[in-house]
């Protein structure tokens, strides 16, 4: 994304203060004493910034979480309103006030674009540094802000945590954008109504989660300006407002809040990245830009079909009763069960049933016999993954690859549109060990 520099700034005295980028119509800032974070945003010449700024935990920024819970070094404890939050490294800096150290910045101007690097700070306690890296390219486009985020992990602790929410990225906005928009019905890209969440009951945290079908949310004023954030392949995300809406700037409480969300298991070694967009303007010109992207993808051309391939990640699945080898993921997923009920769940996602009438399972087995697995589906408008809504499938223990064609469609209730996956490598509440290598799920044949 980012090419060669008209400046590179590495002098301690110089990787200080608010930098900028302008491309005549929107104006970034980005704040170097606060781990290089999105501080300011406004449509050029009008210096009316949208971004919050009441604390260090505001801002637009890079966040992950992880265990143990609470987290603590050495004699350092978070306060007790902090204790569930865990391992918590974020972009701008703690609760104390403690600014994230920048290790390199580098602004091109006449692109439009920047690269920073940081050292991000534990945010619930005082003055520890984390043990990652975190980095962020932007860019500058209309009135867009094209990002890619990356974490390099290096932690001491090499315990496999359960997989947290990841916030990506965390969202604040001030007072005046209130009005939360997303399109949350199941007819995407095709002009539906949006949907208007009431952030004027049940404020604060815990945020709301939504499915948000076209990959995107705004908070927006009452004439309807405000940010739109897009992260495609992205279909959960998180939101809400705290404090008196309608009112307040840059350094005042009140907030809106969004997220692109997906629940990752985060190793001590991860190097974990992600894209987004930021979209300052009108919303209808938000939602507009999105449906202008997705036409443009390869996914337009052809139906929405699930098909998780384990080739150099998880694709965001998550592990209960079981477990993976961790990171670096090399060819496939290397999983161990040896607890009652082990299943995988996949991200929150979206397809119609009849596109994908059947889900194939490559996976190797190596316990020595043969036995049931099984695939339940999440169908848009439920609660969850329902005993009404599983198949059982036979599979091998031979320790040899086979690709399982799972027929979902002679189900009753696989129809409509579906919203995730989970994988039940061991159909019931079998304990005994069992291994499985994962290749992919997905509802193309190989």
């Amino acid at each position: 994304m980012l090419s060669l520099f008209a400046a590179s700034l590495h002098a301690a005295d110089e990787l200080r203060g608010e930098r900028f980028l302008d491309n005549g119509v929107i104006r970034l800032g980005v704040d170097l004493d606060r781990g290089g974070v999105i501080s300011y945003l406004s449509l050029s010449g009008r210096d009316e910034n949208v971004v919050n700024n009441y604390d260090l935990g505001r801002q637009i920024q890079m966040s992950f979480y992880s265990g143990p819970i609470p987290f603590t070094v050495g004699e350092k404890k978070p306060q007790p309103h902090w204790a569930h939050i865990g391992w918590n490294p974020i972009q701008t800096g703690d609760d104390y006030r403690h600014g994230s150290k920048i290790l390199d910045f580098k602004l091109d101007p006449a692109k439009h674009e920047l690269y920073v690097r940081c050292i991000p700070m534990q945010w619930p306690l005082d003055s520890e540094p984390a043990e990652c890296e975190f980095e962020s390219w932007l860019r500058l486009e209309g009135a867009t802000v094209e990002a890619r985020a990356r974490m390099v992990n290096r932690r001491g602790d090499k315990t496999q945590y359960a997989a947290r929410y990841q916030e990506l990225p965390a969202v604040y906005v001030n007072g005046p954008y209130y009005r939360h928009f997303t399109y949350s019905g199941s007819r995407p890209f095709t002009g539906g109504e949006l949907t208007l969440f009431d952030t004027t009951k049940g404020r604060g945290f815990p945020w709301k989660h939504t499915t948000a079908t076209e990959n995107w949310c705004a908070l927006v004023n009452d004439d309807d300006f405000g940010l739109g954030v897009y992260h495609p392949g992205c279909y959960e995300f998180s939101g809400g407002f705290a404090g008196k809406t309608g009112s307040g700037g840059t350094k005042d409480a009140p907030t809106g809040y969004i997220a692109p969300v997906q629940i990752e298991v985060i190793d001590h070694n991860i190097d974990y990245e992600y894209r987004y967009t930021l979209i300052l303007g009108m919303l209808p010109a938000i939602r507009d830009y999105v449906v202008a992207q997705h036409r443009k993808s390869a996914q337009a051309a052809k139906p929405r079909v699930p098909d998780y391939r384990f080739l150099r990640d998880r694709q965001h699945w998550r592990f209960a009763n079981c477990r993976d080898s961790g990171w670096p993921i090399r060819g496939g997923l290397n999983v161990t069960c040896d607890a009652p009920d082990p299943h995988l769940t996949g991200p929150r996602d979206f397809w119609l049933a009849e596109d994908a009438p059947k889900i194939y399972v490559t996976a190797a087995y190596s316990n020595g016999a043969a036995h049931k697995a099984r695939l339940y589906w999440h169908r848009f408008g439920e609660a969850g993954f329902a005993e009404k809504n599983l198949i059982d499938f036979q599979v091998s223990g031979d320790d040899q690859f086979r690709t399982y064609e799972v027929d979902l469609a002679k189900h009753a209730n696989y129809r409509g549109p579906i919203i995730g996956l989970r994988f039940d490598p061991v159909e019931g509440d079998s304990g005994s060990a069992n291994s499985v290598r994962i290749k992919s799920i997905s509802g193309y044949a190989r």
